[in-house]
């Protein structure tokens, strides 16, 4: 199985946006030194309480130049908001420095307030986000290459770097909705699910529908499924609850307020059932239903079980779901994620 760190690169009360980057680097260089698969980069923005993670693939370059090993994943870049030639310019960029270890998560994201900011109507999120998935793997492939869409046309245009070896770094596409699981299987795309906003007994059939979808094509195999879920680990059940209880709950407070957001300005349903089923969640439910919190033997059997019974490739551990954690603790549960859980796996 891949393990992977989710970072927002949280911002920190009272610090430096400076002093943040700097902890935040130094999580990216410990998960380097003890081996972990991937590094995933968020993509944030204008929530300065919460992260400093606006521009993903700036930061992508820069761990690119700072390790060897360690795949670079971005989970995921908002493709609506991004002009496509740039995009395919500047991930490709990444590819090269990091010599083929970029892995290129793609979303739409459901922030309405961002879209707003951008000024880009989020009722075109679907849109634009085929489209312009389409531009950066034509600019990527092709060595010239046109297109006529509703919002973008290109004449005869040649992007470059192209990627590391001149092959498409491995795109994965997330999924929240239960219409986009099947959809993304018929497109072949390995999926980013997450267990943030629904359980993983929710994601047990949205799973099987992306199965479905890629059988549905005629695809061989099962395709690739990658969950994001908070997990936190210490060396005591009760110190991992205690030392995680502050954050995680400061985070499902933020969702609801972020989700809730989303409703009010589009008024879509499946926001306004998220914000109500957020609206009441407590720490002893996220325990139970989303969040893995516990000893590196208890977080280990249950991710085996939850493996077993969901079927997914890979994890990405949200260690700081919150952003609260202080530092060594974060250091701490990463260390014993790559050093006492991830060995299990192999």
């Amino acid at each position: 199985m891949e393990f992977g760190m989710f970072h927002e690169f949280p911002s920190l009360p009272g610090r430096s946006d400076t002093a943040a980057m700097d902890e935040a680097m130094e999580q990216v260089d410990a998960a380097e030194r003890w081996g972990l698969d991937v590094m995933w980069l968020a993509e944030l923005h204008f929530d300065p309480a919460r992260s400093l993670l606006s521009a993903p693939l700036s930061l992508a370059s820069a761990i690119a130049a700072r390790t060897r090993r360690m795949k670079i994943g971005i989970a995921v870049q908002v493709l609506p908001l991004c002009h496509p030639l740039r995009l395919a310019e500047e991930a490709a960029t990444v590819d090269q420095i990091s010599r083929g270890r970029l892995i290129f998560g793609v979303g739409r994201s459901g922030v309405v307030g961002t879209y707003d900011a951008y000024q880009v109507p989020y009722n075109e999120s679907r849109e634009r986000f085929a489209e312009i998935l389409d531009i950066v793997t034509a600019a990527w492939s092709q060595p010239r290459f046109s297109y006529d869409g509703r919002f973008h046309r290109f004449d005869d245009v040649a992007c470059v770097p192209h990627p590391y070896r001149d092959r498409l770094p491995p795109i994965r596409v997330a999924a929240s909705t239960p219409d986009t699981f099947p959809a993304i299987g018929r497109l072949g795309y390995p999926v980013f699910a997450s267990v943030r906003h629904v359980t993983w007994a929710d994601l047990k059939p949205q799973v099987q529908t992306y199965r479905d979808g890629w059988a549905a094509a005629g695809r061989h195999g099962r395709g690739g499924v990658f969950v994001s879920a908070p997990i936190y680990i210490a060396e005591t059940e009760q110190r991992a609850r205690d030392e995680a209880r502050d954050s995680v709950t400061h985070f499902y407070r933020q969702q609801y307020e972020l989700v809730a957001d989303s409703a009010r300005r589009s008024g879509r349903e499946q926001f306004i059932r998220r914000a109500e089923y957020l609206r009441t969640l407590t720490y002893d439910d996220v325990l139970r239903g989303n969040a893995l919190v516990g000893t590196p033997d208890s977080v280990a059997a249950r991710l085996k079980a939850l493996q077993d019974e969901v079927g997914f490739d890979g994890i990405l551990a949200e260690l700081n779901c919150g952003g609260l954690i202080p530092h060594d603790r974060v250091l701490n549960a990463l260390r014993l994620l790559c050093e006492e859980v991830k060995p299990r796996f192999q």
